[in-house]
């Protein structure tokens, strides 16, 4: 009974906790309870250490409808310290539950935090990850779907199933010891495979009745590879990508990115047996494969047949699927207008703000930088820092606007911006590698993508009808990629490489988004039971 009225207690708090964070109470809440500890896992044969979220590897599926509450409550239980980031999830006005570094203090062992996020405007597959060090190497990932409201028409009938698929590169290394490679200043080695739902070969089924369509939804959760995606005998229609409902193209195979996540349909359509599903890396000197089963429910025959191939490193066949990726026009998204009726491509941007990656050595390490500076934490989240004025943090500017030519430098970057600006940022590449780049709290527009150097006659061949709006993009080997971009969102956000020992070591920035406002309607108040540490240790964050 004693536990049982504790609950209950526990239950009101953080319930009336969400009501005073700003979430808006007309709209259904869902509380979760996550136990993070760890546990052994066997993903490549091998035994390993994993992160796991309720006894689970991958985690638990996160199921929410546009707008609504999730309040999630974190135990950690490991020996370090612990914070989840949302990838894709914009928390409209509220950037203190982005779960990075920059934003959030780490849960530490033997602590809890209860995040209280908001489906706000939102639709289509995203995932949610550990943040810290190199966690993401030992799971500690799960997918998330958010499905629109009853009263919103969705382009397409509904399938008789939907499955998530989490796929990517992965380690038999422990991630401490990954970090400690990081740290000494080399690069991670070659992944040791590849998984589809925290499973190795052909050790994930997915059960389908002949003659039924099913929803495929797709992230690459790895480290540092591209993936490319197919189905032995079976075309994918493309649905969503990242909550925008595109055009429905039909593929035999999909390049996915670090980062990215993709919707397919599928139709059992073919003769009743098993089939293989397949990743394979893309644009690496060795060819990494692993699959998983495709099962039709009345099968009496296994896979069978040569694996299906796909694209290894061909950088044309790429570009060209990504360019094909458009935008339903006539389709709602999280709301009934359609996507449409916003017409991004006639809006005039207020600046141009280019983004070039780099490796340089600094100090005699192995860095990655952007415009020359190279990220390096500082001992107080920025977000903590710039909410209570605390000096010496950051400097605001001290992420340029445009490419520093010299050698590169240690700097905890920020990047100063106003709210509603409408920005154009151009992303260029010049190393060999393909690089995947994530802005938190944001949709944006790609416009463009193309070989070579970026220019202002670039903008000839922009889209300005009917491109995808994303929060993940790739861009190629010696290219460029450009994007537009309106600040509707208040905070501090993390725009960062997808390849997680480029992020480690120092290819991010925050974009501060700012407002002289203090108003509830531009940005949530800071909640009440933020973490505190750094040299915001000891202050207060609201009385109610």
């Amino acid at each position: 009974m004693g536990d049982c009225t504790c609950w209950v207690l526990r239950s009101l708090i953080i319930c009336v906790l969400f009501l005073l964070q700003g979430a808006n109470g007309d709209n259904p809440y869902r509380f979760l309870t996550w136990k993070v500890t760890y546990g052994d896992i066997y993903p490549l044969g091998v035994k390993q250490q994993g992160i796991l979220i309720n006894g689970q590897f991958p985690g638990p599926q996160i199921d929410a409808v546009t707008n609504d509450n999730l309040i999630i409550s974190v135990y950690n239980y490991l020996k370090e310290p612990f914070l989840i980031s949302w990838n894709g999830i914009q928390q409209r006005r509220n950037s203190w539950q982005d779960g990075v570094y920059g934003t959030n203090c780490p849960i530490l062992p033997g602590r809890n935090f209860t995040y209280i996020l908001q489906m706000k405007d939102q639709i289509g597959s995203y995932f949610y990850f550990p943040s810290v060090g190199l966690q993401k190497a030992a799971g500690g990932f799960g997918g998330i779907r958010i499905w629109s409201r009853p009263s919103i028409p969705v382009p397409f009938p509904p399938p008789a199933g939907d499955f998530t698929v989490l796929a990517g590169d992965w380690f038999k290394t422990d991630h401490n010891r990954l970090r400690l490679i990081l740290d000494v200043g080399h690069n991670l080695p070659f992944p040791d495979g590849l998984l589809i739902n925290g499973r190795g070969w052909n050790g994930y089924t997915f059960t389908v009745d002949p003659g039924k369509t099913y929803r495929f939804r797709i992230s690459n959760v790895g480290l540092m590879t591209s993936i490319n995606f197919r189905i032995q005998g079976h075309m994918m229609k493309l649905v969503e990508v990242e909550g925008s409902h595109t055009l429905q193209n039909t593929y035999d195979a999909l390049d996915i990115h670090l980062g990215q996540s993709y919707s397919v349909l599928v139709t059992a359509n073919q003769q009743p047996q098993d089939y293989y599903v397949v990743v394979s890396s893309r644009f690496t000197t060795r060819v990494l494969t692993t699959t998983a089963v495709l099962h039709y429910s009345n099968s009496l025959r296994g896979v069978s047949g040569p694996i299906p191939g796909g694209p290894t490193t061909q950088i044309a066949w790429s570009m060209n699927q990504a360019r094909s990726i458009r935008w339903n026009l006539t389709a709602s998204g999280p709301r009934p207008n359609p996507q449409g009726s916003y017409h991004y491509g006639m809006i005039k941007t207020s600046r141009t703000i280019m983004v070039v990656n780099s490796a340089p050595i600094i100090n005699g390490k192995q860095r990655y930088a952007v415009n020359g500076a190279s990220f390096v934490p500082a001992d107080t989240p920025l977000k903590l820092a710039d909410h209570f004025k605390i000096p010496g943090v950051f400097n605001l500017g001290s992420m340029p606007t445009s490419p520093n030519w010299g050698s590169g430098y240690l700097q905890t970057s920020v990047m100063s911006t106003n709210f509603r600006e409408y920005i154009e940022i151009v992303f260029q590449n010049w190393e060999n590698t393909v690089q995947s780049w994530h802005i938190d709290g944001y949709s944006f527009f790609v416009m463009g993508m193309d070989g070579g150097q970026w220019t202002p006659a670039s903008r000839l061949r922009y889209n300005l009808r009917d491109t995808v709006a994303r929060c993940t993009i790739q861009v190629y080997p010696r290219s460029w990629t450009a994007i537009y971009m309106a600040l509707d969102n208040v905070g501090m956000w993390n725009i960062r490489s997808e390849d997680w020992a480029r992020q480690y070591l120092g290819q991010q920035f925050y974009m501060r988004v700012y407002t002289s406002s203090n108003s509830y309607r531009d940005e949530l108040p800071i909640p009440k039971n933020a973490l505190l540490c750094g040299r915001a240790r000891g202050r207060r964050t609201r009385p109610f």
